[in-house]
């Protein structure tokens, strides 16, 4: 059953596969219950924006969700579609740009396209699971720097430099903008500033950055003014912009490359056309009302600032991503969390080993600009209750809450 499936006969509906009910917000339905959700990546509010909702209404009323049918390549071109890729390469000051199905799929398949056995990759070691997964189809070379350790990256960029001298390879350099667990930022800059010693591709992860970070949003790399020496930037929908699908912009010769090899979106149905013209109103939304990244880090700031004050770790974060790292085992976790959601009516992610490591409790809070101040501040009270709690042992029964009894 595997680490998190042996616990499915006693947390199935609960702890894994919970069912939130009712309008995408700061408060929803968990089994009868209302809730104070912190578990949604609706980062800037638009998964009900009244605007957004309209859009997404008309177009399925006037396209039905089959159109366009089949493949880009094949019969899912649409004039939308081309649209809303010139939209987002400008966004992201980059010469062209192609639409995903899906993220996850999607940063698989860039991997597996642009690299060939004659390559060598050089990653982050707490890369997401879809760039890891993308690796597992490189046959050739790849070298794992420490999480953030660019002098080690640099000793990486050194083997795989020589490496690549022998057998006629590119370096594929691939990090995060924002690391969705912890919250810190990939150091785009130091990396960036690499390509003045070393011959790289640059490939930059930023699902949790698009749309939340930068002055205009555009997502770390202009948080850290090196948007130019981003070689290719990937972002995804399914985040800031409520919706799903994702995109990657960069050059214009390497995006076409991807859009005529890309086995995940040539083999695969275009994106729906709701779905793509609800991005574009999506991306108007982002781009032309600040106001909403600007009430999303009104609530981020006080959230951390209040829990920091009140004694609690939250490791490097520099994001709206909001990791509570206590100390405990799987049991106390769950039972912790049984604790937040019966007594407390917070409803947030918790993460255990395997995913970090054993003995702590990672709890991850997702801050948007659909929260209140109020709600943050009643969060923070809760928080320090349970704290007390976990402190006194009151959840060290020993096994996990059975929620299915």
């Amino acid at each position: 059953m595997g680490p998190l499936g042996q616990y499915a006969t006693k947390g199935h509906g609960y702890f894994m596969f919970p069912k939130l009910e009712g309008e995408i917000s700061n408060r929803m339905r968990f089994r009868g219950k209302d809730m104070l959700v912190w578990s949604l990546n609706n980062y800037i509010g638009l998964a009900n924006h009244p605007e957004v909702r309209k859009a997404d209404a008309l177009a399925a009323e006037q396209y039905g969700m089959a159109y366009p049918m089949g493949a880009r390549m094949m019969s899912g071109q649409t004039n939308f579609h081309e649209e809303l890729e010139k939209r987002l390469a400008t966004f992201e000051k980059k010469e062209d740009a192609y639409l995903l199905n899906y993220g996850y799929q999607g940063m698989v398949s860039i991997i597996d396209t642009l690299t060939d056995r004659k390559d060598v990759i050089v990653y982050d070691s707490e890369a997401h699971a879809c760039i890891l997964d993308g690796m597992r189809l490189h046959i050739g070379k790849r070298f794992v720097y420490p999480h953030n350790d660019i002098s080690n990256l640099e000793k990486q960029l050194q083997r795989a430099t020589k490496l690549a001298e022998q057998t006629g390879g590119g370096i594929l350099v691939i990090t995060e903008g924002v690391f969705g667990m912890s919250g810190d930022l990939g150091k785009l800059d130091e990396i960036v500033a690499l390509k003045s010693k070393y011959n790289f591709r640059f490939l930059v992860d930023d699902a949790h950055g698009f749309g939340t970070m930068g002055a205009t949003g555009a997502g770390v790399s202009e948080h850290f003014g090196v948007m130019d020496g981003v070689d290719l930037y990937f972002g995804t929908f399914a985040k800031a912009m409520a919706g799903i699908g994702g995109f990657i912009a960069g050059p214009a010769h390497v995006i076409n490359y991807l859009r005529y090899n890309m086995r995940s979106q040539i083999f695969a149905k275009s994106l729906p056309m709701p779905m793509v013209i609800g991005a574009l109103k999506r991306l108007d939304l982002l781009q032309n009302e600040p106001q909403l990244r600007e009430k999303l880090w009104t609530v981020v700031n006080a959230l951390q600032s209040g829990l920091r004050a009140a004694g609690f770790n939250l490791g490097k974060t520099e994001s709206p991503v909001t990791p509570v790292i206590l100390s405990g085992e799987v049991p106390e976790a769950t039972n912790l969390t049984f604790d937040l959601r019966e007594n407390y009516n917070i409803f947030c992610s918790i993460v255990t080993y395997p995913v970090v490591p054993k003995g702590v409790i990672l709890i991850r809070l997702i801050p948007t600009a659909a929260h209140t101040l109020d709600d943050v501040a009643y969060t923070i009270r809760a928080f320090g209750e349970i704290k007390k709690n976990l402190d006194a042992g009151k959840y060290a029964t020993g096994e996990i809450v059975d929620v299915m009894s």
